[in-house]
Order: C-alpha cells, then structure tokens, then sequence
C-alpha cells in the first residue's frame, strides 16, 4: 500500500485511530456541554457563559495527543453560542454585550470541538427552572428529542436522506409543531464541518437538496430545529451575527488595513473552522469585517429569530456509521417533561421501535467498553427515553 493510499484509509472509521479521534472530541464536547448547563443562571452574562464553553474546550484539547511526533491540530470546531427564547441559533455575543439569563428562559445552546480535524459536535435544549418542563415548552422540546431519536434509527446505511425529511416533518406536527425550514444536518469529514451529503429538515419551494444515500463508515452531525410557531426563520439584526467561517475558495485584495489585519489573524487563527469575532480585536474587527463579508472572504452563521412568544427548542447529535450500527457519540440528558401530546402514529412508533446496534454474527462475549466508550453507552441508553412519545423497548 503506497502513503497516499494509506493517507486515505486513516480518513474515515475503517481506521481505529480515527474513531478513537471522534470519540475523544466527543468526550470533551459532552463535559463542555455539561459545563455551559451548570453556569446557566439567572442574571448570568451570556458572553461569560459561551466564553467558559469555548476556554473548556480549548484547554482540554490541549492535553490530549501532546506527545505525538505529527503536530495535531485540535480545539474548538463551532464557538459556544446560546440562543434564549425565540432566537433559534448563533446568538454568541461579542465582549462588550450586556445579555443576561432570566429564570424561565429555554436555552439552545450548541457548540463543537475537533480532534485532528475530526469533529464531534452538539446542540441541547434545557429550560431554567426548576421541576419538570410543562405545556408547549415540554411539546416543542420532545418535538425535537424524538425527531432526533427517530432520525438516528433511520441514518443508517442504505436509506435516503429523503427519508429521514419526510420522518422528522411527521414527528414535529405530531406534537402541534414546525420543524425549522433551512436548517441542513451535514456529513462531516476531517476538518470539514458542512459536507456535501446533506440532510434537509423541512422541504420548501427554495431549498432543494441532492438525493443522498447513507453509507457504512461515514459521520453525520444530525441537526433539529423545532417551533411552536410557523418555522420560518427571521434575521432582524445583522449586527447580532458574531460567528464566521473563512471561504477557503475566494480571494480578493482587501484595501482597508484594518481589514487586511483582521483577515490575516483569521487565516493564521481560523483557516478552517468556524469562529466567534469575540476571538478577534474587537475596535479592528468591527471595521474589517465588514469589508471582508462584501468580498465573501467569509461566511457568515446569521442569528436567527421566529416570532416573539413562540417557542423554539434545537437537539443537535453526532453519529457513527459503524459496521456494527450507529453510534451516538454527542448527547446529554433532558429534563423532564410533560408533553400535553402522545404519540399514538402507528408509523412513528415502528421507527423509534428500530434498534441502532446491528446483531453481531458468531455470538461471542461483548468486549469491556475502554473510556472513550461512555459517551455511546449513557446515549444508546438515554435512547428509548422519548420523553414525550411512547417509550419503545
């Protein structure tokens, strides 16, 4: 076998470092996660919060893989952002930005980190309140949940992505809900976080996505969006977008120098991966950037609204195509809620019924999960728990 064919093979699960790879950014990304949900309190600063998130990330990364011969690189793959209320996603506020929890407040909080380019990322709901989560609140977030649970059964090699849009749209409207048009779950690739392979979650008139087919070996990070309202995401501010991902395949000759400063700290800092403007200068950033964005040098991750009153809830997870099924490598536990709906859809019950292991062939003893393995066993465990839908064994 040649380097480069070598080369190829390390890129996908058939190698186990590369699993191994996922499942430590995983492990990271779940604690970080865990972090940002223990300082959500009332009257807590927004930009302290996801700032605690990205530092976590960061500093955990750096102590894994330090005596390796290669340089590795690792750290955050999506800044901490957390969206209350009816903001749906990307609120990741800039320093000087005054946001404060309120008690009651449902928070989306989303974020990712990479090992060596392999990126585990995340997305959970949790409303700040003590005791269990009732009403259109509880409906909105078991939406999502079992929209996720049942999409996780069916991205599994052989089916469609079709098959999961048309899944997720039946779940949502059986809990009275929307799922959120635009919102797209991306096959990742190492040091690729938006892949060709997509997932489209809501079909409409204007987006349109390529027929896809699941294939044993691959990544998906699986995203929801669920609302009470019509889901129809809405920019109102576009001052409020803080996270960008550099356009690898533009170039121009910026004229301004705070802008050709501000673009080659993003180049040095972020060449890949997307980053909050926070992580920049921020007197420089706010003149450069904007010539940047004129000229597409970078994306932009839009903060996003439905209308104000209705309810918005965002599971994300990432997933494993392994040979022996899919793992769900990224989760955390919900609160619990009261859903004012049931799931009595005889077609929704099948799907969440589907197991996410296949069957081993020659029946031999199940190895000890190492370490790195938890992360699947608290999610494959978590998984029957529908909160809201009927629990299937």
């Amino acid at each position: 076998m040649s380097d480069d064919e070598r080369d190829e093979k390390e890129l996908d699960l058939s190698s186990h470092e590369v699993v191994t790879k996922y499942k430590t950014a995983a492990e990271i990304v779940n604690k970080a996660l865990k972090l940002v949900i223990s300082e959500c309190k009332p009257k807590a600063k927004i930009v302290d919060i996801c700032e605690k998130g990205d530092s976590y990330i960061k500093e955990q990364t750096g102590n894994v893989y330090k005596n390796v011969k290669r340089k590795i690189e690792r750290g955050v793959a999506f800044p901490t952002s957390l969206s209350v209320n009816n903001t749906i996603c990307h609120f990741s506020p800039l320093a000087s930005d005054e946001t404060v929890l309120e008690e009651g407040d449902i928070l989306k909080i989303d974020m990712a980190c990479h090992i060596d380019g392999f990126i585990a990322a995340v997305a959970h709901t949790h409303v700040l309140q003590d005791g269990p989560v009732t009403g259109r609140a509880a409906d909105v977030i078991a939406a999502a949940n079992t929209a996720a649970e049942v999409a996780l059964r069916l991205v599994r090699p052989g089916k469609n992505n079709k098959d999961v849009t048309e899944a997720i749209q039946k779940v949502a409207a059986a809990y009275d809900c929307k799922i959120v048009e635009g919102v797209l779950s991306h096959q990742l690739k190492q040091f690729v976080i938006d892949g060709n392979k997509v997932v489209l979650s809501a079909t409409n008139p204007e987006t349109r996505v390529d027929d896809a087919e699941f294939e044993e070996n691959e990544v998906y990070a699986i995203d929801i969006v669920t609302s009470t309202g019509e889901g129809k995401p809405k920019l109102l501010d576009e001052k409020q977008t803080t996270i960008y991902k550099r356009a690898v395949d533009r170039s121009y000759h910026l004229k301004m120098k705070a802008s050709r400063f501000i673009f080659s700290e993003i180049s040095q800092k972020f060449p890949i991966m997307p980053f909050s403007a926070r992580a920049l200068e921020e007197k420089r950033a706010r003149l450069g950037l904007v010539e940047c964005m004129n000229h597409e040098l970078l994306q932009p991750y839009p903060v996003l609204h439905e209308k104000t009153g209705d309810y918005v809830a965002h599971i994300k997870f990432t997933v494993l195509l392994m040979p022996n099924g899919s793992d769900r490598i990224t989760s955390y536990p919900l609160q619990e809620l009261q859903s004012t709906k049931t799931i009595d859809d005889p077609e929704i019950k099948a799907w969440l019924a589907l197991g996410t292991k296949s069957k081993k062939k020659g029946g031999g003893k199940k190895k000890k999960g190492k370490k790195g393995d938890k992360a699947d066993e608290s999610a494959e465990s978590e998984s029957v728990n529908t909160n809201g839908a009927t629990p299937q064994q």
